[in-house]
């Protein structure tokens, strides 16, 4: 049986939440080994003076083995 661990990471793009969950994975590789997911449990975004959005923020769980 394998062991999972769930850790929850906050990120952030001037591009695209997708860019944001993806930054997100990238910073925690850099500490965790054995990333198995990542689940997007909330989105928000900054809104710029001409209407635009502007910052992309995530709420991510990344799921990682940390057993046999």
């Amino acid at each position: 049986m394998a062991v999972h661990k769930v850790i929850e990471i906050l990120a952030e793009s001037k591009k695209s939440w997708e860019d944001a969950t993806q930054i997100a994975v990238r910073q925690a590789s850099k500490t965790v080994n054995n990333i198995k997911s990542v689940w997007v449990k909330d989105m928000s975004a900054s809104v710029g003076k001409t209407g635009k959005l502007t910052i992309y923020r995530v709420n991510v769980k990344i799921t990682f083995a940390v057993g046999k």
